[in-house]
């Protein structure tokens, strides 16, 4: 990495970064792990608590939240997004701003090898399976089965790939 790509990124002291990683400018890490020979596009920002495996590629323009794993070798589209609170309020009932002890961070896992489209939303709680496909744009709500292919608003299942394109994806 260059002195003038280091300008451009905010890369904590508490990030865990696997060898060979490569990381883009305007990228804002923290308290999070990244695997080998991963690479993390311009403007994504990855927060404390997430973890990305290795041989990933998370597109730019993505956010990954706290509770959020993503296994070995996941591709992540442009512009995808993760959530991590089911019912996100800015304030408790008296007005008072709400800290981190006064939510629940949901957890959500992205399986080996499975692929996110550009612009799809990942709603926490949710575990995306094994070589799955998410569809460019889709709103995932629910699990994703092994294999699946899904899509749309909310993602539902298009249908479910066989054993040779599993292997071969």
């Amino acid at each position: 990495m260059s002195a003038p790509d280091q300008l451009y990124q905010r890369i904590a002291p508490d990030v865990k970064l696997g060898q060979r990683v490569k990381i883009f400018a305007f990228t804002n890490l923290y308290g999070c792990e990244v695997g080998d020979d991963s690479k993390i596009g311009t403007f994504v920002e990855i927060q404390k608590g997430a973890r990305v495996g290795a041989r990933c590629k998370i597109s730019s323009h993505t956010f990954i939240c706290e509770g959020v794993t993503v296994e070995d070798e996941v591709f992540i589209g442009h512009g995808v997004t993760f959530i991590n609170d089911r019912f996100p309020r800015a304030t408790n009932p008296d007005g008072k701003p709400q800290t981190e002890a006064d939510w629940q961070c949901d957890a959500t896992k992205v399986k080996l090898g499975a692929s996110i489209g550009s612009g799809a939303t990942i709603m926490c709680g949710v575990t995306i399976g094994e070589r799955a496909i998410v569809g460019a744009g889709s709103v995932v709500t629910k699990n994703v089965p092994d294999g699946a292919v899904v899509a749309g608003n909310p993602a539902r299942i298009l249908r479910r790939m066989n054993s040779d394109e599993v292997k071969a994806s």
